[in-house]
């Protein structure tokens, strides 16, 4: 496998990483009908934990099956596909080296009242079955925020020794933080901010809106406003991710038209973003309608 030169420059802005994890780096950034071009767009499937079994997949009911989900992400030409623990296993020995898996290695779910996730796998799951990569979710303002970042620093020391990449998915919530704050543009740069400060090589943060929630940074964005379109919002947000040094992906929230999705997908192509994290706008779709859409916000990337 081949380099390009944009995958080799961002495999050099990882400057302490061993040869294993910039290779696992690499199997991502080179998989897929973007390989090469350090755009991505990767199928997540945490749902079922997080909503439940039927509002995630009664829409769709193939997707109750985990090698459907394998399947849909080999055929679009994805980048990677990101699950917990059982999705994975279910269909790991018949899909092995056919796409690059992330180990989803936390989560909550609907029954919970607190903001926080378990740590349900380890970093010897993630070997075992082949993983290019572990995903940890933190929630910035939460009140049980910081043993989860001292949770995410122990995995992803330990990921990083044997070689694997981290991608840490950062929502802010808490007591602190409304409907509108979480995805404030403050906030959503703050948390992506976060996660690379935790040593993130891919983050993972919802578009952000106009809103400015902290009474704190308001001062501030009025004396540095950042332009009020979609565009300027996302490169707001690739910049607090090192000045664009690490690799930064939104996700695509609930579902909405392909219209929509695409308006946004080209908000976050102009703003420099390197990509989308796709699941219930893919999975909960027919899948002849997802690898429509799918290959739709592929060709806004590549064009």
């Amino acid at each position: 496998m081949r380099l390009t030169p944009k995958v080799q420059e961002i495999l050099s802005w990882y400057e302490s990483d061993n040869p294993g994890t910039k290779a696992n780096l690499a199997r991502i950034l080179m998989t897929g009908k973007l390989a090469g071009t350090g755009r991505m767009v990767i199928l997540p499937v945490d749902q079922g934990f997080e909503h439940g079994p039927a509002r995630s997949f009664a829409p769709n009911p193939a997707a109750y099956d985990p090698r459907y989900l394998f399947e849909l992400a080999i055929e679009a030409g994805l980048n990677a596909y990101a699950a917990p623990l059982g999705m994975i296993e279910a269909g790991a020995a018949t899909y092995a080296g056919t796409i690059p898996t992330i180990l989803k290695m936390n989560s909550s779910n609907s029954l919970s009242t607190t903001k926080d996730q378990a740590v349900t796998a380890t970093i010897g799951d993630a070997l075992r079955l082949g993983c290019s990569a572990i995903g940890f979710t933190i929630y910035p303002g939460s009140e049980y925020q910081f043993e989860m970042m001292e949770e995410l620093r122990e995995l992803a020391e330990e990921a990083k020794s044997v070689g694997l990449a981290v991608v840490v998915w950062s929502y802010p919530r808490g007591p602190m933080l409304d409907k509108v704050g979480e995805t404030a543009l403050d906030i959503c740069a703050y948390a992506a901010h976060m996660a690379a400060l935790t040593g993130a090589h891919i983050i993972k943060v919802k578009p952000p809106t106009a809103a400015v929630s902290l009474d704190a940074a308001k001062a501030t964005y009025t004396k540095n406003p950042v332009q009020d379109d979609a565009a300027a919002r996302f490169a707001h947000i690739v910049q607090a991710c090192f000045g664009g040094r690490r690799l930064v992906v939104f996700s695509g929230g609930e579902a909405k038209g392909q219209d929509d999705i695409i308006k946004e997908v080209r908000a976050i192509h102009a703003g420099g973003g390197n990509g989308s994290i796709m699941g219930r706008n893919a999975f909960q779709r027919p899948k002849a309608d997802a690898l429509a859409l799918l290959q739709a916000i592929i060709d806004v990337y590549k064009n």
